[in-house]
């Protein structure tokens, strides 16, 4: 009923696997080059951080995509998350049109 269809992962892992480890980039340079902490980009990178409109901005700048990309995919990731810990409770729900 309430199932995306697939499993999302965290954008931040993403990140880091599809992006900056072939590009050989470290969490440090990372961290550097966007003007950001290593704790927050080491957060972000271990799925432990959401990509907010300032990251999603900071990385569509150094990667050449678009914030949107980014946000998006952070949101579907929200979505699935909050389908896992609250199925039962929106299944209650008694649709009224």
């Amino acid at each position: 009923m309430m199932d995306i269809g697939f499993e999302v992962e965290h954008p931040g892992i993403v990140l880091w696997e599809e992006y900056l480890q072939p590009l050989g980039i470290s969490q440090s340079r990372f961290a550097r080059d966007v003007h950001i902490s290593y704790p927050r980009a080491n957060e972000l990178l271990n799925g432990k951080r959401a990509i907010t409109p300032d990251t999603a901005l900071r990385l569509a700048s150094y990667l050449g995509t678009s914030a949107e990309f980014w946000i998006n995919w952070q949101g579907l990731y929200d979505l699935q998350q909050t389908i896992k810990r609250r199925e039962d409770e929106y299944r209650r729900i008694e649709q009224v049109a």
